[in-house]
């Protein structure tokens, strides 16, 4: 394809008219469908058209999203879908929170955007937030703009700090899919295709065996093997929603620091109450040395993610090189406000409790859909697992998962499967989802595990 600057230039203006209006005519509305349909299969990645097909085709006309408030958003059509996969666990506060968007939105009339070189107040701020918000004593943050970021960033921590190169992963885990963090990844199907990764050991054990944990330790102390840390997710999210035994992370914690290793926790999607409590951890009342959040630290607004740690740890990255790790725009005025804000909102309304109710609430139902349906749901593993609204449905096919993720669509409820578990739907609704949104959640999912019954 040839360089079009004049289509470029009056492509572009199209879309800023359009940018600016709140809603669309239907024929409009339909135009926009195409259009995204041709630039995603063209320019994008078609992909990810052939692998959302139980989304983009379900309702005839493909759903391109426009607009949301809450746990409800529309389409570019008008219709009404209820979020129950919460942008991965990006919405905790779900669509454009009002308080989230009036910060953002003030700031990008002051500036949207520091110079780098002066003294920004807000990313001071948010780094004594999340000092205040984190466990234990971290007391030091960095910021940047993704998940995947956040966990380079702590892996690049704990090398330094430890001089050492070795890390223990857990199978089936998700860091993210930039070089180091792929690394660290627990499934094949992402780590191959790249080739060769991070040049330092890397050791994947079971998740949730703490015995495991211990032993990889004692052979790597008896031949030499430097480990920095051990990371892992304190639930697993792509996973599943897989919970670890209730003595898992206080064995690791005390194995950890009985070898002198660092433990890492990668919240990026647990973090900030998606699981019932503020943290993950939380749940056993652990602390880590690193922390990695991103996803709802944004509020749903913008995007941002962090990396912290004690004072003790932080001091390779301020001494004798304070610029060992920089990024000119994670960490930018807008991107700040959205978590001073959200940060704001979460402490609020308590939305970490609000989670552990709304889990407990709905996790009896879905069992007992299990129970009802045992040619649709995996009878050799807890069919359905997680914390609060870190839910997975665990089907006996992949097969199956795409046939309710399809039929719920077609009934005007958003899921999606995960990335390390083929056969797994996730419940991963915004926090904020309300009772009766729950109910009907319930209700549309009951017609499609009856339809889908039919077809077995």
């Amino acid at each position: 394809m040839s360089q079009s600057l004049d289509h470029a230039l009056s492509y572009s203006s199209q879309w800023l008219g359009i940018i600016e209006k709140s809603s669309v005519p239907e024929e409009e509305g339909k135009w926009i469908i195409e259009e995204s349909k041709y630039n995603f299969a063209e320019h994008f990645n078609k992909g990810w058209l052939d692998y959302r097909k139980s989304v983009t085709e379900a309702g005839g006309w493909a759903a391109t999203e426009w607009t949301g408030s809450g746990a409800i958003f529309r389409d570019v059509l008008g219709r009404e879908y209820i979020d129950c996969l919460g942008g991965y666990g990006m919405m905790d506060l779900g669509w454009s929170h009002p308080d989230v968007v009036a910060a953002v939105r003030a700031q990008l009339a002051r500036t949207p955007m520091p110079s780098q070189e002066l003294i920004d107040p807000l990313r001071g701020v948010l780094a004594r937030l999340m000092a205040d918000i984190t466990p234990g004593d971290i007391k030091y943050s960095f910021f940047c703009a993704s998940g995947t970021e956040s966990i380079e960033g702590a892996i690049k921590l704990a090398k330094m700090y430890t001089k050492k190169n070795g890390f223990i992963v857990a199978v089936k885990a998700f860091h993210g899919k930039t070089m180091g963090s792929l690394s660290m990844m627990g499934k094949a199907d992402y780590r191959q295709p790249p080739g060769t990764l991070y040049g330092g050991p890397v050791y994947h054990v079971p998740f949730g065996d703490a015995a495991a944990v211990e032993k990889q330790l004692e052979i790597c102390a008896k031949v030499g093997i430097d480990i920095a840390a051990v990371l892992m997710e304190p639930i697993q999210g792509e996973a599943g929603g897989i919970v670890p035994p209730d003595d898992f992370w206080p064995r690791v914690r005390e194995v950890t620091r009985r070898y002198g290793v660092l433990l890492i926790a990668d919240e990026v999607q647990t973090g900030l109450g998606r699981t019932g409590k503020l943290w993950g951890l939380d749940h056993w009342n652990v602390t880590p040395d690193i922390l990695a959040v991103a996803k709802s630290l944004g509020g749903g607004v913008m995007p941002i993610s962090a990396f912290c740690a004690n004072e003790e740890i932080w001091q390779c990255m301020m001494y004798p090189n304070p610029f060992i790790h920089t990024t000119t725009t994670g960490g930018g005025a807008l991107a700040c406000s959205a978590a001073i804000a959200a940060i704001n909102v979460t402490l609020r309304e308590k939305l970490w409790e609000q989670a552990a109710a709304k889990g407990e609430y709905i996790m009896p139902k879905l069992n007992a859909l299990a129970t009802q349906y045992p040619q649709i749901y995996d009878a050799h593993y807890p069919a359905i697992t997680g914390k609060g609204l870190l839910i997975g449905q665990h089907f006996v096919t992949p097969e199956i998962g795409f046939q309710v993720a399809s039929g719920l669509f077609k009934r005007g409820v958003l899921v999606a499967g995960t990335l390390t578990s083929a056969h797994t739907i996730r419940i991963e609704p915004p926090l904020v989802i309300t009772y009766p949104q729950i109910d009907e959640v319930l209700n549309r999912l009951s017609d499609t595990l009856a339809e889908v019954a039919k077809t077995i």
